[in-house]
């Protein structure tokens, strides 16, 4: 590995574009208010489903009572997920993991009830003789099983090794390998413990530059320095580079990239950064997302169409500008791949080849991570905590 200080040149966009203070919460308390009533709505109409089918198919009488419980828990995601925003109390992190984990079990439960009424419901039909009992004890050991699986599921890290053909890539570059992060989402459930052992592995992998595309924090502000701590363990030959994602833009944006440069990470503010030749872009989330100041960032710092470019911008949206603005490569992530079933077919449905993996936008490509970390419930199902290690060739001809 080349241990060489790299050759580094800054090129930023004027402050009126760019800088930490360019960021707002994108969202107000009147839309957090309804967004939580309608999630609240759904919760409970799913909890409901869930709990009758139980009683009619276990034979289990008053479900109209009991099912408070399940539906306590499930309702009370939405709460904590608020009150950790402003508390940082064990207990409250502890209801945070068990009331989204219980989300988590309840989507498939959910699908198992559905499907029990459905199977049930042919059979009456066709006369079929189907006992309900040991119809419904398969159908949701199925989904509890298949809920403990996502659990492990999410807490094992794979790597998945990518070789990236750029063109006019310098020699310096070629062989070298960049470890691409996204949403790690530290916060409640992915703490400190979480990047220690995510940094174990960069330490095996040994990366000549670690890129993070946004969503490493999950949103609330407090213990932000303790989250990063393990950071300053850890160095990588051409340095750890960060953008935002729409998670690091639930406050203002500068105490999360102000947290990250104390441990040493270097921000890319919307800006370039010239190493040995081959030019890394790092766009906020925010402005990445406006195709209009996408545009006029990657206009005004000069991208050199004969040298190979790196865009870091969170979602994998606006494609058409980057490519037509001369970017070689974008890394992003956000998608989670959809990260339990059967959200993940909703999620191709939206970004298509872009959801996850390898692609191309004309002459550009484009690599979308299922992150390293989760959101909501910790699960995975159909996706894969992946850390992605970027292998450099020169593209021919």
């Amino acid at each position: 590995m080349d241990t060489s200080a790299p050759e580094l040149e800054v090129k930023s966009t004027p402050d009126s574009v760019s800088g930490p203070t360019a960021s707002t919460p994108d969202f107000t308390l009147k839309e957090m208010a309804v967004f939580g009533s309608i999630v609240s709505v759904i919760l409970l109409l799913a909890n409901a489903l869930v709990c009758a089918t139980w009683s009619h198919f276990f034979g289990l009488p008053g479900w109209v009572v009991w099912q408070a419980f399940p539906g306590a828990v499930a309702l009370s995601f939405i709460p904590v997920t608020v009150l950790r925003f402003r508390f940082a109390h064990p207990v409250l992190r502890i209801i945070y993991i068990l009331t989204s984990a219980w989300l988590g079990a309840l989507n498939f439960c959910f699908f198992a009830a559905i499907t029990c009424w459905v199977i049930d419901g042919t059979a009456w039909l066709m006369d079929w003789p189907v006992p309900r009992w040991p119809l419904a004890a398969i159908l949701f050991s199925v989904a509890l099983l298949t809920a403990a699986y996502g659990l492990i599921n999410a807490a094992w890290l794979q790597v998945s090794r990518v070789t990236i053909r750029l063109p006019h890539l310098p020699k310096a570059w070629q062989g070298r390998t960049a470890a691409l992060l996204t949403d790690l989402h530290l916060g409640p459930i992915s703490g400190p413990e979480f990047l220690r052992r995510v940094l174990h592995r960069l330490e095996v992998l040994q990366p000549d530059i670690v890129l993070i595309s946004g969503d490493m924090f999950d949103g609330p502000t407090i213990g932000l320095d303790d989250l990063v701590a393990p950071w300053r363990e850890f160095s990588a030959p051409q340095g750890i580079f960060y953008v935002t994602g729409n998670h690091d833009e639930f406050a203002e944006r500068s105490l999360y990239l102000n947290a990250a440069r104390r441990v040493g990470i270097r921000v890319v503010d919307n800006e370039k950064i010239t190493l040995d030749g081959l030019q890394l872009v790092g766009v906020h989330d925010s402005e990445a997302g406006n195709p209009v100041a996408l545009r006029e960032i990657l206009h005004r710092i000069e991208i050199n169409r004969r040298q190979p470019s790196i865009l870091l911008a969170h979602r994998p949206i606006n494609l058409a500008v980057a490519e037509e603005e001369g970017i070689s490569l974008q890394l992003s992530g956000h998608t989670h791949g959809g990260q339990i079933w059967p959200w993940n077919l909703l999620v191709s449905r939206i970004y298509g080849r872009f959801a996850h993996g390898l692609g191309r936008w004309g002459r550009m490509s484009v690599y979308t991570s299922y992150g390293v970390g989760t959101w909501g419930p910790p699960l995975r199902v159909g996706t894969k905590s992946e850390l992605v290690l970027l292998r450099f060739d020169e593209k021919p001809g």
